[in-house]
């Protein structure tokens, strides 16, 4: 909308740069862009301002597929105003020279036109196509069939008007047909998501039998090795039992050897000792009687001694 002030009996309006403003007097055009700003005169002046920026439509219509089904039809239509010179002579977008407000309502003609041409061609489509077609591929196929259509309606052209984008948000048939189209699928999810319930708990059950059938191995080596533990403590305390025995006996050995060598070394002492006193007693023998033979030559004297010599 167009901003427009008061002065004087003057009249200045200021445009937007996505507003086209035409400015008539009488016959002749004195203004015509976008974004202008003039002074003007309400008593003389006729202005239309035409918006030249891209515009969403958003459309909402219901079709019949081949198998007569209701199908709802959800489209958003962007267009622009090409040429405001033509669409400002085809559609009244003339505005209050006091408010600057359309003095009719050209967006909602040309709302009407573009729906009532997309609609159009939505139903020749749908018409051929059966419900389950259409929901499988009929917002392709009704967005190129949209497209194509508006491009080749040649109001539109003749209008001004140029089509920039078609989409078309969805497809959707009647509450209770829908319904009873989800059922088959949820019956189908419902049996896969059983079928993996069946499987997770056999996957369970198979993973809990495989760890216990490892607890059952884990038992079984732990006791075959206690049995081989109880096999090795066995043989190690009959290695140490017969270690022992063999170094008891081999002290054994050395104390008998050790008895024996200190009874010969007794007995080698008392004969050393035996003889000793026995040659002791030799010599003690031989000194007394060396003793009584010198004792009795002494007596003998000097007589004994010619007697003897005699």
């Amino acid at each position: 909308m167009a901003d427009i002030t008061r002065r004087l009996g003057w009249r200045h309006l200021r445009g937007a740069p996505t507003a086209h403003i035409r400015h008539h007097r009488g016959t002749r055009l004195l203004h015509d862009g976008p974004g202008l700003s003039f002074w003007f005169r309400a008593l003389t002046a006729a202005i239309s301002e035409v918006p030249v920026d891209d515009r969403e439509l958003a459309m909402t219509f219901h079709a019949r597929t081949s198998d007569f089904q209701d199908v709802a039809v959800q489209a958003t239509v962007t267009y622009r105003i090409s040429d405001p010179a033509v669409a400002a002579a085809r559609l009244d977008f003339s505005i209050d020279p006091d408010s600057g407000v359309w003095r009719a309502a050209p967006l909602e003609q040309l709302g009407t036109l573009l729906t009532e041409t997309a609609q159009q061609h939505a139903l020749d489509v749908l018409s051929r196509t059966p419900l389950s077609a259409a929901l499988v591929d009929g917002v392709t196929a009704v967005r190129e069939r949209i497209a194509q259509g508006l491009a080749s309606e040649p109001r539109l052209p003749s209008t001004g008007i140029e089509v920039v984008a078609v989409r078309v948000v969805a497809l959707r048939p009647e509450p209770e047909v829908e319904r009873a189209l989800r059922t088959p699928a949820r019956e189908q999810i419902q049996q896969e998501a059983d079928r993996a319930t069946y499987e997770r708990r056999a996957v369970a059950v198979e993973r809990e039998r495989a760890i216990a059938e490892n607890e059952l191995a884990s038992q079984i080596e732990l006791a075959r090795r206690e049995e081989q533990l109880v096999d090795q403590r066995g043989t190690n305390a009959r290695r140490e039992a017969e270690e022992h025995a063999a170094a008891d006996a081999v002290r054994a050995q050395a104390e008998a050897a050790r008895t024996v060598r200190l009874a010969d070394a007794e007995a080698a002492r008392t004969v050393r000792l035996a003889e000793a006193e026995a040659t002791r007693s030799v010599r003690l023998a031989k000194a007394e009687a060396e003793g009584a033979r010198e004792v009795g030559e002494a007596r003998a004297g000097p007589g004994g001694l010619a007697a003897g010599a005699r």
